[in-house]
């Protein structure tokens, strides 16, 4: 994934600042990196977390790593064996993060990325040779995390929920293709706004947005009160379908966009 596509829609721009996305971002991103120290750890000692091991050697807690990214600064948890002989491979002693992680991290957590599409990204992140074991060690602590970020349960009253696809490219069987990410950002009674989650799809349809609605409504949304989304064809049927109560608003931003076609 692109960052520069993903951060380039004007729908992002529902968020009150540049500094809360950016937030989110880095949230996402820090997620994802300690998942995969945590699997490169795993593949170190030889055994999983929780497993009897006769290595000599185990976990040790964690240490602490600052890292700069196009998001800012961020600190890690990094972490550690008793013998101090694990050295990271994506965040390498004394250096900064390997070149062109982030770039794909964020895309780990929208869904329908199937294992074999994370673990084909991981090994292509870490552009060097790491054992098949190591990989699939990896793959599967970043998406046991991606599992659980997906599925957590949400509140069950949101005052605005702000729905878009995002188009990006991305590299698939050594071909740049089109994705779509289905994202939606919803606006809690706090006043505090919430990404519920992202999706990973093809073209934009209204038929995948009934899969992103039923979803959302499984995890413990029980009403909106504002759904705001674009023109798409049928989309405010789908809505009232999952969420009758709810009223739609087109985006002032897809509004304008439609109406400067006819403005000669």
């Amino acid at each position: 994934m692109k960052t520069e596509d993903f951060l380039s829609d004007d729908f992002l721009k529902q968020f009150k600042t540049a500094d809360q996305l950016n937030d989110f971002l880095a949230q996402i991103q820090k997620r994802g990196i300690e998942k995969m120290l945590e699997g490169e750890l795993d593949s170190h000692l030889g055994y999983d977390k929780h497993e009897p091991n006769d290595s000599g050697n185990s976990r040790n807690g964690y240490g602490k790593k600052k890292i700069k990214t196009s998001y800012g600064e961020s600190e890690i948890k990094v972490p550690r064996d008793r013998d101090a002989s694990f050295n990271p491979m994506i965040v390498p002693k004394r250096e900064g993060m390997v070149q062109g992680l982030e770039e794909i991290i964020v895309s780990f957590y929208a869904k329908g990325m199937s294992v074999s599409d994370i673990e084909e990204q991981i090994r292509e992140a870490y552009k060097f040779d790491v054992s098949t074991a190591t990989i699939s060690r990896i793959t599967s602590r970043v998406t046991e995390d991606i599992v659980a970020w997906q599925n957590r349960p949400l509140e069950p009253i949101y005052l605005i929920v702000w729905m878009d696809g995002i188009v990006f490219k991305v590299r698939e069987n050594s071909k740049v293709v089109n994705k779509t990410v289905y994202i939606a950002v919803g606006l809690k009674r706090d006043g505090l706004k919430e990404v519920l989650g992202m999706w990973l799809g093809k073209n934009e349809s209204v038929a995948y947005w009934m899969t992103v609605l039923t979803d959302l409504k499984a995890r413990g949304v029980e009403d909106i009160l504002i759904t705001a989304t674009d023109n798409l064809n049928g989309f405010t049927g789908t809505i009232k379908s999952v969420f009758p109560e709810s009223s739609t608003q087109v985006c002032v931003v897809h509004q304008i966009r439609n109406s400067c076609r006819y403005v000669v």
